[in-house]
């Protein structure tokens, strides 16, 4: 099968960018008429401050998304609104799920003790992909050394041929993440501290102990190790799709 005109895109890209740093594909990438319209996409989690900066000097007015699942720690909402203020993100942007749909889906919010898959469907794919619906594209801050899953991890990605998805810190380690943090005096997640080393939603985070995996405390015990908003379209993720109340709110 022949390369779609966004595959070909995406493949151009990572080649023009290849031997390029973090900084300088994130800034190219914000100005790069191939790329388009982007906004950041952001847990506000352990490692998120380093993109949130990087962002904030590059290009400060850059649009951040923020799911809120309404079941993340309290820390997190602290922190998020910490790091709002000190690093003046300008067109911060909290999305949640439609209230129709958790009240018809989750209506007493116990959906992720017997299907972690749906509750993260409902919670944080469908949110953003409403929230995405303006952009050509996303910056995420995912990296190559988080999991398996992201080993090949490339700069830039065709999401299923309808957005591209930029990745500009996927060639750094955890070491060149903590010389960032410490050199540029950033607060870190109150949590980090605690023994999260990757934090999500507090019923389906947990402490990772000496030796284990950083995302071992993700969904543990449990055959998942993403929330299903880092896969084409959604796809791993097995739960139905909540009514779509997007046509009910355009009439």
């Amino acid at each position: 099968m022949p390369p779609s005109v966004l595959g070909a895109r995406v493949a151009a890209l990572n080649e023009r960018y290849r031997h390029h740093s973090a900084t300088a594909v994130l800034e190219r990438a914000l100005h790069d008429p191939e790329v388009g319209n982007l906004a950041l996409v952001s847990s506000f989690g352990a490692e998120s401050v380093v993109l949130l900066h990087l962002v904030s000097v590059v290009a400060p007015g850059t649009p951040v998304i923020f799911i809120d699942t309404q079941m993340l720690f309290p820390e997190t909402l602290e922190y998020q609104r910490e790091l709002a203020q000190r690093l003046n993100l300008t067109d911060l942007r909290t999305i949640r799920a439609d209230r129709r749909d958790t009240d018809f889906a989750d209506p007493d919010g116990t959906l992720h003790q017997f299907d972690a898959d749906a509750c993260c469907l409902l919670r944080k794919v469908v949110p953003l992909e409403r929230a995405l619906g303006g952009f050509d594209g996303w910056i995420t801050g995912r990296k190559r050394f988080q999991s398996g899953t992201r080993a090949a991890l490339a700069f830039f990605e065709n999401e299923e041929d309808r957005r591209i998805k930029v990745n500009p810190l996927a060639h750094w380690g955890r070491e060149d993440l903590e010389d960032y943090i410490v050199n540029n005096r950033l607060p870190r997640h109150p949590l980090v501290a605690k023994g999260y080393p990757s934090i999500g939603c507090a019923p389906c985070t947990s402490p990772v102990r000496e030796g284990e995996d950083p995302r071992a405390g993700r969904w543990r015990g449990a055959k998942k190790d993403e929330c299903g908003i880092h896969f084409i379209n959604g796809r791993a993720v097995r739960g139905p799709l909540p009514q779509d109340h997007a046509q009910e709110d355009a009439a």
